[in-house]
């Protein structure tokens, strides 16, 4: 909520009622000096109140945001009275490209399948993932996929899900603990990704998921997250994933590409850090060498994905050693509502581009080293890039070169490194030295296609800048800008 742009408003005993404010923290919104947003009409009938209201996109007013082309995040609470008082649960969020919103499309001859765990009982572990290697339905001709659903039957349980195609050398069904010798650890293209909080993922119209005809005979492996902090036992899930598709063909085969810092042991977060970055780069230009063809990714949505000490994710584009733009950007990211954003536009990532995703994290409650890992109490610092043509690719990540940290760091070998870590009183200065360290040190690019044909290769972090929004245009010319509508409607009363 803090730094939000608000607007209140709703009908009571006096008359409609409707105000701009903005957030400074978790506190009654403050009454914006200006007023720049402008009630289109207000009404309330049958418990029902309908508000619609329009902003120029840049206000010029410093407790107003501007809106941007990137997915910005939409948040609502109402009341059960017209008293502005605290709303307890009554409220949510929203993910939305506001300058290109994206209908839901629904074909005429849709139909879907289910893939989900059936009766599995959870284990009393903290953290537990589950794989299931199963095949999909198989049709004479290709398909597309073009929503998917969660289907979640334990909600304080389910962290997050994965649906992963396998190469043509798993060739039986089966089912155990993740990341075991009977998991299919093998299986690593990413096909569709879930998290806490998020819902539906509406392809565009022009690109769906291919299945079915020359794919039809492929495995797959889903993957479940469990988080289980109380360590229940004897729950029952039943979780997975719903597939919408049709026999329409849209125009492209799209797929997923995750890309990121690689989830592997070795890094580490420090406790007590207000602001503590970390980094993943994915240089396409090392594709080629693990497929035969590969050309540019059209990139559409994008989902991010960290851990609890995750506050802020960010998507660096650069081409020719210069950074052109922020691919994707969250700068409030928030555990509960993780969500497959849709860009607003397709964005052309050319053969040869680095993407550099930069997490921040705060850890200033963590007496603890927190380390990198599969754990809730660990953390990643992924993106899920959905994009077309589709390629055959797996996984584009980084990690840094351990053995140059632990030699910057002054350490002998990685016993030496890891006492350091360890014994290191954390304060300002030594998070900061640490930060720059692993910003500074050689990276491990890694490529891996999706027949684990993988290619490991030497890069560098560069420096990632927020691009700088537009000069606020003057009062003419934002007269002349499209106006937004939001039309909000809620089954009760809309207030705080």
């Amino acid at each position: 909520m803090t730094g939000a742009d608000i607007v209140i408003g709703g009908v009571g005993p006096k008359g409609s009622y409707f105000t701009d404010r903005h957030a400074g923290g978790n506190s009654v919104p403050v009454v914006d000096q200006q007023q720049n947003y402008k009630l289109l009409f207000l009404t309330e009938s049958d418990g029902k109140t309908v508000m619609k209201f329009q902003r120029s996109i840049e206000s010029c007013d410093e407790n107003d945001l501007p809106i941007t082309n990137l997915p910005m995040k939409l948040i609502y609470a109402y009341g059960q009275s017209d008293d502005i008082v605290y709303h307890n649960n009554r409220r949510g969020t929203k993910e939305v490209n506001l300058l290109k919103y994206m209908p839901r499309v629904t074909p005429a001859n849709s139909k879907y399948f289910d893939m989900t765990m059936v009766n599995f009982t959870v284990p009393a572990n903290q953290t537990y993932y589950h794989c299931k290697i199963t095949r999909a339905p198989t049709f004479d001709h290709k398909q597309h996929i073009y929503r998917i659903e969660p289907f979640i039957t334990n909600l304080d349980l389910v962290h997050h899900l994965l649906l992963y195609r396998c190469p043509p050398t798993v060739t039986e069904p089966s089912e155990a603990q993740c990341y075991t010798q009977l998991s299919g650890n093998e299986c690593m293209e990413t096909m569709a990704v879930w998290g806490v909080g998020g819902g539906a993922f509406e392809l565009p119209e022009m690109a769906g998921l291919p299945i079915g005809g020359n794919v039809g005979d492929f495995f797959y492996r889903l993957e479940v997250h469990y988080n289980n902090p109380n360590k229940s036992a004897g729950r029952v899930d039943n979780s997975g994933l719903r597939f919408y598709y049709t026999s329409e063909l849209r125009q492209h085969d799209a797929a997923v590409l995750m890309t990121g810092l690689a989830v592997t042991p070795g890094y580490a977060i420090p406790p007590k850090a207000k602001s503590f970055l970390t980094y993943g780069l994915c240089d396409t230009a090392y594709i080629p060498k693990v497929l035969e063809t590969s050309h540019d990714l059209q990139v559409f949505s994008v989902m991010m994905h960290t851990h609890l000490a995750g506050r802020k994710v960010r998507v660096g584009h650069f081409r020719g050693g210069k950074q052109i733009d922020l691919l994707a950007a969250d700068e409030n990211y928030d555990f509960e509502y993780q969500e497959a954003t849709n860009l607003g536009k397709t964005k052309t990532v050319k053969l040869g581009d680095k993407l550099l995703v930069e997490c921040t994290y705060n850890t200033e409650n963590r007496i603890t080293l927190t380390w990198g890992g599969l754990s809730t109490s660990e953390e990643m610092c992924l993106t899920f890039l959905f994009y077309y043509p589709a390629m055959n690719l797996s996984s584009c990540v980084s990690f840094p070169n351990l053995q140059t940290l632990g030699s910057a760091m002054g350490a002998t070998d990685t016993a030496t490194w890891l006492d350091m870590m360890y014994m290191n009183t954390w304060n300002d200065t030594s998070i900061n030295q640490y930060q720059q360290t692993l910003k500074r040190i050689d990276q491990l690019v890694i490529v891996a296609d999706s027949f684990n044909n993988i290619s490991y290769n030497p890069g560098m972090i560069p420096d990632l800048r927020a691009v700088p929004s537009a000069p606020c245009m003057s009062a003419c010319a934002i007269k002349r800008l499209a106006l937004i509508s939001l039309l909000l409607c809620l089954t009760v009363h809309w207030d705080l």
